[in-house]
């Protein structure tokens, strides 16, 4: 069974810092993009970063300079180290991976249940 697990949420004051981690499991053949995404109270789910296989990253402007992604392509996993962090950053936090579970080159989405990250005033 292939799954994502997030790690790493909490509750800090503006102007700290956390990092998410992300791995994945189970049957994998390869890993495609990976990305963090969060979600707002009575918000649509919005990307924040993400990173390819061959570590090209893009990121939202409103977190550009404070967030950084990287991966690790060996342990199937992927971090968010958020710097800087504000009140408007408080969201669930959720990890997407596309994943191939075979030798034929099909990559489907997969999401990590998700985190709360919660920053405080």
């Amino acid at each position: 069974q292939v799954q994502l697990v997030e790690s790493g949420g909490g509750l800090v004051q503006a102007g700290g810092s956390l990092r998410l981690s992300c791995a994945a499991s189970g049957s994998i053949f390869s890993v495609g993009r990976m990305g963090w995404y969060r979600q707002a109270p009575g918000k649509q789910r919005e990307v924040v970063a993400r990173i390819t296989s061959t570590g090209s990253i893009d990121y939202v402007d409103s977190v550009q300079g404070r967030f950084t992604i990287s991966r690790d392509n060996a342990k199937n996993t992927v971090d968010l180290q958020m710097n800087s962090l504000k009140p408007e950053d408080t969201a669930v936090y959720y990890c997407k991976a596309a994943l191939s579970l075979s030798s034929r080159g099909y990559y489907q989405n997969y999401w990590g249940p998700g985190t709360q990250v919660t920053v405080s005033s």
